[in-house]
């Protein structure tokens, strides 16, 4: 199985629940334009002020998309 990277947006601030939901569909038009092979997104909210969008890549897209995208930092992903 292929390593997985899961790219994460943190948002802070009073808007930061909307801003992350928001920019989670932006991440689902890009995977879906680029025809990623796999790809998993979602929204947390970590606190009143801090939520993050993220996408989860197979690691051969992973630098195609941390470039294209600018997301903040990455880890792996494990299922």
């Amino acid at each position: 199985m292929e390593k997985k990277i899961k790219l994460i947006w943190d948002f802070r601030g009073p808007s930061a629940e909307l801003t992350a939901k928001h920019h989670e569909i932006h991440l689902k038009e890009y995977a879906t334009i680029e025809k990623l092979t796999y790809f998993l997104t979602g929204q947390i909210d970590i606190s009143d002020m801090h939520s993050i969008a993220f996408m989860v890549v197979n690691n051969q897209d992973m630098k195609k998309v941390r470039d294209a995208l600018k997301p903040h930092r990455g880890q792996l992903y494990s299922e």
